[in-house]
């Protein structure tokens, strides 16, 4: 046995056979003073890399909320950050998952899963509100919504799927396009409109609601093979149309902190991971975005 753990190990027998009471120490006051909910109305779970500030700002404001959960990803931070993160997270319903370098796909399919409520909002790093406004609508627009298994609080895209001279190319061709084609391609058009809610083929992160028992029963996976990130939200967009679910768009009004964390040292990487991934969902769905279109435009006209 390595000697520190030893030492450490005698210490604790020795405290717990004649040390005092922690003063403070644990208690069932203690415990029901947090104020923990075991069925919250709604779960955020916020993604963080070295951004604790603009998080601790952003969940002071959440903290408003009567009925919440707050599961804040700390994803490869310096130690400064998971230090004040750790320290700010002090309620009953706040929790920090501190994770190396998983990114967003891996890490929110496993705090979707870790979250207690039904209705689950999934935030990044760099997005910040006014009041809670945003929370309401989309909480109400849910309910309202019962096969609506996302809703983006930003666009609504019409993914085309294409490349840019529209011509079905294989996977291996579409790969040497280049990169601002394979971006118009996967990401389509943003839908303009005057920011009211309604019905869209795609959304991407953030704000994006998930509705926890619609995702794990159909959805069930943010696709592994799309990881670390980039695309996967459209993925489990256009699929959720072919599971004869719904998705939506409405306006949070959101804005920016600054450039979210995970992307702001990795340009690079963002740009490998579009020409890696984009050719990826145009394979799996270039054939089916006229009946995702269809599906749509039957949701909207029954609104």
């Amino acid at each position: 046995m390595d000697i520190s753990l030893f030492i450490d190990k005698v210490r604790l027998a020795l405290l717990k056979r004649f040390g005092k009471k922690k003063k403070g120490g644990k208690s069932f006051a203690a415990w029901q003073s947090r104020g923990y909910q075991n069925a919250p109305e709604v779960s955020v779970i916020i993604e963080s890399h070295n951004k604790s500030l603009q998080v601790m700002h952003v969940v002071e404001k959440l903290r408003q909320h009567p009925s919440i959960e707050i599961i804040v990803i700390d994803d490869g931070s310096d130690k400064e950050h998971t230090q004040r993160l750790a320290e700010g997270l002090t309620r009953g319903n706040e929790f920090l998952v501190r994770a190396n370098d998983l990114y967003e796909n891996v890490m929110y399919n496993k705090t979707i899963r870790f979250a207690q409520a039904d209705i689950v909002a999934l935030l990044q790093d760099d997005d910040d509100f006014n009041n809670l406004d945003w929370l309401t609508e989309a909480i109400a627009l849910m309910r309202k919504h019962p096969k609506m298994v996302f809703l983006g609080g930003m666009d609504g895209f019409d993914v085309k799927f294409l490349d840019g001279d529209g011509k079905a190319h294989t996977k291996e061709e579409n790969m040497t396009l280049p990169l601002e084609q394979i971006q118009r391609a996967v990401a389509g058009e943003i839908l303009s409109g005057d920011g009211q809610f309604r019905f869209v083929p795609a959304v991407n992160r953030a704000p994006m609601f998930v509705n926890r028992p619609l995702f794990m029963q159909y959805i069930k996976n943010i696709p592994y093979d799309l990881a670390p990130f980039q695309y996967d939200d459209y993925e489990v967009c256009v699929r959720a149309w072919l599971e004869g679910l719904q998705v939506g768009s409405y306006d949070a009004h959101f804005h920016s902190l600054s450039a979210g964390g995970m992307r702001l040292w990795n340009n690079a990487f963002t740009q490998e991971q579009v020409r890696r991934n984009g050719p990826v969902i145009y394979e799996m769905y270039h054939d089916k975005i006229d009946s995702i279109r269809t599906l749509v435009k039957q949701s909207n006209n029954a609104l």
